[in-house]
């Protein structure tokens, strides 16, 4: 009955989402999870490797790439600041054992430490910041160069990804998200110290995974990545992703 009622929920507000408003971003980003069987991340927030079941599936969203063709890159910063990270996000196959994909097409996006997106709204419509793709290497790896990514009303910390197979094929539409305990990246990004690295919102009103639209049916912490550093020193954010290649 709950999970019913959740799937109720996500496909109303999916329904009533129509022109993007980045001011209005928290009531758009709303996406719908298919309830798949995921890829056996940790409790702890790392990505395991318990299991070999395909990641959970989510819709693109209001804000996916126009052209991810146009952003083949490793760093995609742009002109954003905020407290650096590096994403290492890992590509398996389940057809296979598990084993690494290589040659998975990766993109990615976010939005930056105010919670905008570019491409969409105004103002950000010609910017293309936080954007980017990468091809997976023999060890299923691709790296991004990125900054840790704020937060808006609705929804917890997050990052988009889509991959595609080397034909370009959609193989899977998922989302990560952050850990978010005591001592946990997110809470250090948006507490009194991180407003030095222009994090101003702190945690009042923030949305916790359990409460996500998205991340709320997670129990399991499929989606959940291991995040590791410092506001100094940057953060390393670690994650695996299977996919039925």
């Amino acid at each position: 009955m709950e999970q019913s009622r959740k799937k109720f929920l996500k496909n109303f507000f999916i329904g009533a989402v129509s022109v993007p408003v980045l001011i209005e971003a928290c009531k758009k980003d709303v996406e719908s999870n298919s309830g798949s069987t995921g890829s056996g991340n940790t409790g702890s927030g790392g990505s395991g490797s318990g299991s070999c079941a395909v990641a959970p599936t989510e819709t693109e969203g209001p804000y996916p790439t126009h052209s991810p063709s146009s952003y083949v890159r490793s760093d995609i910063r742009d002109d954003r600041t905020g407290i650096a990270m590096t994403m290492n996000i890992t590509v398996k196959n389940t057809n296979n054992n598990c084993s690494a994909l290589a040659g998975a097409i990766v993109d990615v996006w976010h939005c930056d430490k105010d919670g905008n997106y570019s491409e969409y709204g105004t103002g950000y419509t010609n910017l293309h910041f936080l954007r980017g793709r990468q091809t997976t290497d023999a060890n299923g790896l691709v790296n991004f160069t990125t900054i840790f990514p704020g937060w808006y009303n609705g929804r917890a910390t997050h990052i988009h990804v889509h991959i595609f197979n080397a034909a370009g094929n959609s193989l899977k539409i998922t989302q990560i998200s952050f850990p978010e305990g005591s001592g946990s990246a997110v809470v250090a990004v948006n507490s009194t110290a991180g407003q030095a690295y222009g994090y101003t919102k702190g945690m009042s009103g923030y949305t916790y995974a359990t409460s996500d639209n998205i991340f709320s049916d997670d129990t399991a912490l499929v989606e959940q990545a291991s995040v590791v550093g410092s506001l100094s020193g940057g953060y390393v954010l670690t994650h695996t992703i299977n996919v039925a290649a």
